[in-house]
């Protein structure tokens, strides 16, 4: 039977259906994506509140703290990055920095930044070949096993810090049952390329919004990555760093066991700067591809459910179903809708929030990475492997992280091996 013949079997009533149920779903999925706009208006309005009183009030708990920082090879402008965390207002920190090798081209960095200040104690540390299939988790438990202090900081090597970084992290401390304090943060693009500006509006707006409604709604349950500092204690309790070596996610599963274990996981009121690094289309693409990966298999119903939170694609979808029932003005009224309520979110996320330096361009440049977010969400849809440091891994249940092996590389009867996940 030819397409044509199966298409003339169609009952006309039910041709005549489809655009009628493409508009509610457009509809009602735009309606869900307003209520979570909502919802984001609220907990930013609610998180800038908070940070004026914390503000306000004077620091006066400094514990002594162990900055670990995992480095791999050198990166643009890491010099000057590494030179912020030198340059702390902190009464008494050390630095540890490791990479897989003592000759690392960011180690090599490191050294010459340390070299300019001799008074902050400083050690750097190698792991050789990683013992984990998460490579940075093996630096991490090097630096914690070799670190002095009971407070550990951990700083990815793609962030800029200001001087009172160190002040605003250790302050929740002084509480007793916080285990965990983790920053949100803004995306900075040095260069000038439209997809690195795109990827730091991501940062900015998407990532903090979807931050934010979750600490709102639950509490926070989960750490992020650029900063994670927490107890020793904490971290021991729930098997050390190295009990996160199979996991991609390591910043969401350490912050999830130590909530899990009672301690209290806090959003702190400091943001930082992460630099976008990726400035070719399909740099950035891989690498916002590999996010929304990685929450698929860390966080399976919620990522399903983050479809919704997308407003744009149901505007178009309302308008081309609108257009198609002779009813352009509320195809091209729910499209203006999605493309405002986009930019407000933006504006009180970039500016209440993680008060982004280009918010006018933020707020432009968001409603189309809205549209593009919810291509990368259908993306992480499509296969569950990715690109990191070069090397393709395979994503499993609970976000677990195994080496792939190309089928060039498998048995002589074809069959694709995988590595066995590494403890």
């Amino acid at each position: 039977m030819t397409p044509c013949t199966l298409f003339a079997r169609i009952p006309l009533n039910a041709i005549v259906a489809i655009p009628k149920l493409l508009l509610a779903a457009g509809l009602l999925g735009l309606l869900c994506s307003s209520i979570y706009c909502a919802l984001v208006l609220s907990a930013s309005w609610g998180f800038a509140r908070r940070r004026r009183r914390f503000e306000a009030r004077e620091r006066n708990f400094f514990p002594p703290l162990s900055l670990l920082k995992p480095l791999h090879g050198d990166e643009p402008d890491l010099e000057s990055r590494i030179e912020g965390f030198f340059a702390q207002d902190y009464p008494s920190y050390e630095i540890l920095f490791c990479a897989r090798d003592h000759d690392d081209a960011g180690l090599r960095v490191a050294r010459r930044v340390a070299a300019r200040h001799p008074q902050i104690p400083v050690q750097f540390l190698a792991t050789g070949e990683p013992a984990y299939t998460n490579a940075k988790v093996a630096s991490l438990e090097l630096m914690g096993a070799t670190a002095k202090w009971e407070i550990l900081v951990v700083s990815d090597s793609d962030v800029r810090v200001a001087p009172d970084y160190l002040r605003e992290v250790a302050a929740p401390f002084a509480d007793p049952t916080v285990g965990l304090v983790t920053c949100l943060y803004r995306g900075v693009a040095e260069g000038q390329s439209l997809w690195s500006r795109l990827e730091a509006t991501a940062m900015s707006v998407e990532m903090a919004a979807g931050v934010l409604v979750a600490e709102w709604i639950e509490g926070m349950q989960f750490a992020l990555g650029p900063t994670m500092a927490a107890r020793r204690a904490c971290v021991e309790e729930i098997g050390g760093f190295g009990s996160l070596g199979r996991y991609c996610a390591d910043d969401f599963v350490l912050g999830n066991r130590i909530a899990a274990s009672g301690r209290r996981v806090v959003l702190s009121h400091h943001v930082i700067d992460h630099i976008v690094l990726n400035a070719g289309f399909l740099e950035s693409i891989d690498h916002q591809v590999r996010w929304m990966k990685s929450t698929r298999f860390s966080r399976p119903k919620g990522h399903l459910g983050t479809a919704l939170t997308f407003g744009v694609p149901f505007g178009v979808l309302s308008l081309a179903a609108s257009l198609a029932l002779g009813l352009p003005q509320l195809g091209l009224a729910a499209l203006l809708w999605s493309v405002v309520s986009r930019m407000l979110l933006a504006a009180a996320v970039g500016g209440a929030v993680v008060r982004d330096r280009r918010l006018p361009r933020v707020v432009l440049l968001y409603p189309l990475r809205d549209w593009m977010g919810f291509c990368f969400w259908m993306a992480s849809y499509a296969s569950n492997k990715i690109l990191w440091r070069g090397e393709v891994f395979e994503l499993l249940r609970d976000g677990v992280m195994r080496r792939h092996v190309p089928e060039s590389a498998a048995n002589p009867i074809g069959e694709e091996t995988l590595l066995p996940p590494q403890a």
